[in-house]
């Protein structure tokens, strides 16, 4: 198997000591190295890769995620008239696109990605190992943004909700998919076999619908409990209460600065898996 070399590697040559004939002794001199790769060029190279990748083969399934938050949204109708309880429906459905997205998914494309070798490719490449994670991570996550803008304005128009400040899916989305995002990549590197990042990936996702959509004052104390480890919970809060005829900014932006703290904490987590998964 031909293995690939890391740019990096110093180059040598030889010459005649200063001073010395041609047939005299030759002295070896090393090349300097070629700078490493910087963190934001190479985060930009691998969001545009994986973004593109993304958009060719992802689509059929971002179509699937929001139309099972639609489906779910409809059925919740029936149950729910408004109030609180319509604000969590649509802010959990919405936040639950970007879950099955940038957790499920990219739990299972690391998984296939360790199973298969791909990560010796990018173990080779001089690139900081956060590039990596932050750039499939980044690309995921906004691959998630028609579907859960799609699914808010439809949720808001079912449940007759105010439309005036969902302009707060700028901060939602990319700090509940930095969250989720990082711990579907942590997921799919430290299951030992891609079946079970995809079980893990399912799992996730699976949590995500039910302890996010459903009303957090309905659900047993326990269960609450664990609706607070969810890192999408604080994403789903932030939403929701900006809901409100007056909503409380300062609330939703305690709730923001939660799930960006997850979020970093997250991609921490994912960064260290992938270094440890690609050095074995």
């Amino acid at each position: 198997m031909t293995s690939i070399i890391p740019a990096r590697t110093a180059a040598t040559r030889t010459r005649p000591a200063p001073g010395a004939s041609g047939t005299g002794p030759a002295c070896t001199v090393t090349a300097p190295l070629a700078p490493r790769a910087r963190l934001l060029p190479s985060l930009a190279a691998i969001y545009r890769a994986q973004l593109s990748r993304a958009r060719v083969a992802r689509i059929p399934l971002l179509f699937v995620a929001t139309f099972q938050s639609v489906g779910i949204m409809i059925l919740m109708r029936g149950v729910v008239d408004g109030g609180a309880e319509a604000r969590a429906v649509v802010a959990g459905s919405s936040v639950l696109v970007v879950a099955f997205v940038a957790l499920n998914l990219l739990a299972q494309y690391f998984g296939q990605l360790r199973a298969s070798g791909g990560l010796d490719h990018y173990a080779t490449l001089p690139v900081p190992p956060a590039a990596v994670v932050l750039g499939a991570a980044a690309a995921y996550a906004s691959f998630t943004v028609p579907g859960t803008v799609f699914t808010a304005i439809t949720g808001s128009v079912l449940f007759q909700l105010p439309m005036t400040h969902l302009w707060v899916l700028v901060a939602v989305i990319p700090l509940s998919g930095a969250a989720l995002a990082g711990l579907g990549a942590a997921l799919g590197l430290l299951a030992p076999r891609p079946e079970l990042a995809t079980l893990l990936g399912q799992l996730g996702m699976s949590a995500a619908l039910l302890l996010g959509v459903l009303p957090a004052e309905r659900l047993p104390q326990p269960v609450g409990w664990a609706r607070d480890l969810l890192p999408s919970t604080y994403g789903v809060e932030a939403l929701a209460r900006s809901f409100d005829a007056r909503p409380d900014w300062g609330i939703i932006a305690f709730f923001l600065a939660i799930c960006a703290a997850v979020g970093v904490l997250s991609l921490a987590v994912a960064t260290w898996a992938y270094r440890r998964a690609a050095v074995r």
